[in-house]
């Protein structure tokens, strides 16, 4: 364990004192989020992001020593360990190197050299390897080995024989696998060929080739699509020169041998039957691999930034789910986002009823006083667009709308938990119910649906999808953590991603806060069957209770604080029952004045800790989303054949994705700002220039009426 707490303070550039207490507190059994929050004086303060890392990083050190240990123990086993090759396993440093170290030693399914092997022909191997003989004939010499009964009868088998197992003998060497999978990394292409010339999606890729050094991580997931669907194949093309050249490098010792051209013929021999088609299948695993992972990260990246949208509060919005023949779904939310009302109506082909549509509309807008309508981005977008425009410049009452990303919106509306919290619900209009409160509060609403279909990501169905729910599910629990979640609305989705909560603690909780009413207390949740000790210290500063009769109770600040925060608020001249009745504004003012490092000492507690009551204290219940960018509330409509190159508009960023990104700027269609048209400067990285959510100005660059594209510009907009 010290051997792998010492790599990950060199690795992360962290002191020893954060690395293992970071690790002692792992074992125990805390959570992220609640490291994150609760242990920064144990972590020096590491956020959640560092902290994952470090867990996952944690995690495949542990995996590898306990493979260095079995590979040790397997080989000893077969009394074949030596002291140089046991420090060998030892000081390797990935999986790969310890696999590469016990290859010649693991069980092999019958192979050339083991049959040759098995006629004798290891000392004729020697000969050929030894390169002792610098005259003679080897074709005179391989006759001694010449043995009907073993099924050897010319010169040339034996030979052949033998140079089976000089060539296994090479395949097997571990430094010289490394040596050439690095070579193939560092000078290998990446070869690909159509094996049809229709028109595809991958039409770009018939004819292609790039440095394996260099391939961007999107190309090779494209790519690795391509040849499953059948339209391409690909090789990687390997400085086959080179390495043939570094082969005999190893092996040559004496230039004048006899057994030079054997010798020659032995390495291609190894390097394109054995070792040449295995390293091709790890280099291209490792692209693989490190392509997903991109593609992971800018998923999590921008599921992060969804989630995290400001909420519209204090809103009663009506929820438009657009559709051609079924009819346009309505819902209305009251501003907790509980449902008032539903209807169906048909302003769009082919029945196109606006007339009765809009009476129906107006009724609900009068009746509940909608003040936004929420409209979904997908088929019949358009023309929904257009009637709520038409409807709303109509009527007295000030309502806007706005176009919301109805990703997922249909995958909640079939699944069990919306049967669940709208048993009585036609399951048609569930899909207008989250679009209303997905504009309310995204977090909420989206921590009903899988990740996945949240519509954010890039390839996300080709890439490990265990590794991409874990990383998802990490970015949903941090996101609920960091905001907190009311105790007294919070569904059953959404309290199941609060540190420590299992599915069934969450249901519990629920089921005890239909008992009791609403909870008035953080204590209360004790009470809670199946939520002992362990789970309150995890969860209980993340769950805040409204208008509580103690007002800690609706902060971000943990119970195991409450002694220490209760006797700063009496040294300002306060005290807990003053702060509920209204005392915040005042006592924001006495906590800027106080010196952190002295109070810390006087309450003997963590100046990370005090800092964070400190801001607790001074706005309790504040939400993080609140410093975020709001969505762009529209009354106008305008149409793809409206844009002109030229056109400065504002829109909004839906995806970020390895080229560009895709920003909706009111026309249905999102446009592409390709990286090279996201800044004046150069842009290494679109996510280092926009995230998801981002309110941005662009220029219209090209509109391709006939494919609905529109290209964008972010340069010089101003």
């Amino acid at each position: 364990m010290s051997r792998i707490a010492d790599r990950l303070c060199q690795e992360f550039k962290l002191k020893d004192f954060q690395v293992k207490n970071t690790i002692k507190l792992i074992d125990e059994g805390n959570t992220i989020p609640f490291i994150a929050r609760y242990r920064k004086e144990a972590t020096g303060g590491l956020p959640d992001d560092v902290l994952r890392d470090l867990a996952d990083r944690l995690l495949y050190l542990n995996n590898l020593e306990n493979r260095k240990q079995e590979v040790i123990r397997l080989i000893k086993e077969q009394e074949k360990l030596t002291d140089e090759l046991e420090h060998k396993i030892n000081t390797s440093e990935t999986l790969q190197e310890v696999e590469d170290i016990y290859r010649p030693f693991r069980p092999k399914r019958r192979t050339r050299a083991m049959v040759a092997k098995e006629k004798g022909l290891e000392p004729l191997a020697d000969i050929l390897l030894s390169q002792q003989l610098v005259q003679g004939d080897m074709d005179q010499i391989a006759l001694e080995y010449i043995d009907s009964e073993k099924g050897i009868n010319t010169a040339q088998e034996a030979l052949t024989g033998a140079m089976d197992i000089i060539a296994e003998a090479i395949s097997d060497d571990a430094d010289m696998r490394k040596i050439i999978r690095q070579l193939t990394t560092k000078k290998g292409i990446v070869c690909v060929t159509g094996t049809t010339q229709e028109v595809s999606d991958f039409q770009m890729y018939y004819d292609f080739a790039q440095p394996v050094a260099s391939i961007v991580p999107h190309r090779v997931l494209a790519i690795n699509r391509g040849e499953r669907e059948g339209l391409l194949t690909v090789k990687i093309q390997a400085p086959v020169e080179d390495i043939l050249h570094l082969i005999m490098e190893k092996i040559v010792q004496n230039r004048e041998s006899i057994t030079i051209p054997y010798l020659e013929r032995t390495a291609e021999d190894a390097y394109k039957r054995l070792i040449g088609p295995s390293i091709e299948r790890e280099v291209r695993n490792t692209l693989t691999e490190k392509a997903e992972e991109q593609a992971i990260k800018v998923f999590a990246i921008n599921l992060k930034n969804l989630l995290m949208q400001a909420p519209v509060k204090g809103k009663v919005v009506m929820g438009f789910d657009p559709a051609y023949r079924t009819g346009c779904k309505i819902a209305v939310v009251d501003a907790t986002g509980k449902l008032l009302d539903t209807a169906t109506v048909y302003p769009t082909p082919p029945q196109q009823d606006k007339q009765k549509a809009a009476q129906v509309l107006e009724g609900l807008i009068e009746k509940h006083g909608v003040e936004l309508i929420a409209i979904g981005n997908g088929t019949a977008s358009r023309e929904s667009e257009l009637f709520v425009s038409e409807l709303i410049g109509g009527i007295e009452r000030d309502v806007k709308y706005v176009i919301v990303n109805e990703a997922g919106a249909s995958v909640y509306s079939a699944s069990k938990l919306a049967s669940e919290e709208y048993p009585d619900v036609n399951v048609s209009l569930r899909g207008a119910i989250s679009i209303g409160r997905r504009l309310q509060d995204p977090l909420a609403d989206l921590v009903r649906i899988d990740p996945k279909h949240v519509g954010v990501g890039q390839y996300q169905h080709d890439v490990n999808q265990k590794r991409l729910s874990d990383t998802l599910g990490a970015v949903v629990e941090d996101c609920v953590n960091s905001v907190g979640v009311d105790l007294n609305t919070a569904s059953v989705s959404l309290l199941q991603y609060v540190s420590g909560i299992s599915p069934a603690v969450a249901k519990n909780i629920v089921s005890l806060r239909d008992e009791l009413g609403r909870f008035t207390s953080r204590q209360q949740l004790m009470g809670v069957k199946r939520l002992g000790d362990q789970t309150f210290v995890q969860c209980a500063g993340f769950l805040r209770v409204d208008n509580p009769g103690n007002i800690l109770d609706s902060t971000a600040v943990h119970p195991e604080s409450y002694p220490a925060a209760g006797q700063l608020i009496q040294r300002l001249g306060y005290d807990v029952g003053s702060m509920a009745a209204g005392a915040v504004r005042s006592i924001k003012e006495a906590l800027d004045k106080i010196n952190i490092n002295e109070m810390a000492q006087q309450l003997d507690i963590g100046i990370p800790t005090l800092r964070d009551i400190v801001n607790e204290l001074g706005k309790p219940g504040r939400d993080p989303r609140e410093d975020m960018q709001g969505p762009v509330f529209l009354k106008e409509v305008m149409t793809l054949e409206d844009l002109k190159p030229g056109m400065e508009l504002t829109g909004t960023v839906r995806n970020v994705i390895d080229f560009g990104a895709f920003v909706d700027i009111g026309v249905h269609q999102d446009g592409l700002v390709h990286i090279s048209q996201l800044s004046d400067k150069f842009v290494r990285n679109p996510m280092d220039v926009v995230s998801v959510g981002d309110i941005v100005k662009v220029r219209v660059l090209e509109v391709d009426l006939s494919r609905n594209r529109i290209s964008l510009t972010m340069k010089q907009v101003n």
